[in-house]
């Protein structure tokens, strides 16, 4: 199922460990009346990766005054994730897809093989905006994992 603008955005509940040192759970319905941006990313410490998580921690507060809820999602574990946003300084919420169910959800993993050196089961960098009443109102699937969803539509899309 490929989803589009208007779409409900698939619920799901993910681990988080980045934030507290214990084992979290998030759940995008539990975010009814925010606004949430979804950031799938392919790998925790690799430099593009680092390069958004760190910019958008950095820029978190504008996101808020937004009334948006960031969340970055990949298929690393909670251990690597919390280990990377430790390191980096990261303070978004950092989820862990390890099991991929969430990254077929939303259709962002590359093809068998699509990845560098022929990696499998890892997402596409990607970006959904659901609004507060978990409708898709952004989506951006990035078949390049060096380039960097647009925020300066992403922004526009929130203020809308």
């Amino acid at each position: 199922m490929v989803l589009k603008i208007g779409d409900s955005a698939p619920d799901f509940t993910l681990k988080s460990k980045n934030q507290t040192g214990e084992v979290v759970d998030f759940t995008l319905s539990n975010f009814k009346g925010k606004n949430v941006i979804l950031l799938f990313h392919p790998q925790a410490f690799t430099g593009t990766c680092t390069e958004e998580m760190c910019e958008i921690s950095n820029g978190f507060n504008e996101y808020k005054n937004l009334n948006a809820e960031v969340l970055g999602i990949s298929v690393d574990s909670v251990f690597t994730l919390e280990a990377w946003a430790k390191q980096n300084g990261i303070t978004i919420p950092l989820l862990s897809d390890f099991n991929r169910e969430v990254c077929k959800k939303y259709g962002t993993l590359y093809p068998d093989g699509g990845f560098v050196f022929g990696m499998n089961g890892v997402s596409k960098r990607s970006a959904f905006v659901v609004d507060k009443d978990g409708i898709i109102k952004y989506i951006e699937i990035l078949d390049n994992a060096g380039n960097l969803p647009n925020f300066e539509k992403i922004k526009e899309v929130l203020k809308g």
